[in-house]
């Protein structure tokens, strides 16, 4: 059976709100929306050699889940993921 599209927004609102937790939804979104950046180019131009934006090795999202788990995860993202990807931009 086919889900319904109100369905799936509500499903997603409601396990992004339990994300949150005590965030402010203003807050928040800034780290969303630089998540869903970040996993976008990776599957939309990793690996593809004229891409309009060049994924650096170690800066894909896949490199970014890898770290999971770590107590320095933020700081790791910063310098191994968002840092490389900015010298480009």
């Amino acid at each position: 059976m086919a889900i319904k599209k109100s369905d799936l927004y509500s499903s997603l609102w409601q396990s992004c709100d339990e994300l949150r937790g005590s965030m402010d939804a203003s807050q928040y979104k800034d780290y969303v929306l630089v998540l869903l950046f970040v996993k976008y180019i990776s599957d939309k131009y990793a690996g593809q050699p004229y891409a309009p934006i060049n994924i650096p090795a170690g800066a894909s999202f896949a490199d970014m889940v890898a770290l999971k788990g770590t107590t320095d995860i933020g700081d790791q993202i910063n310098k191994k993921i968002l840092g490389p990807l900015a010298a480009i931009a």
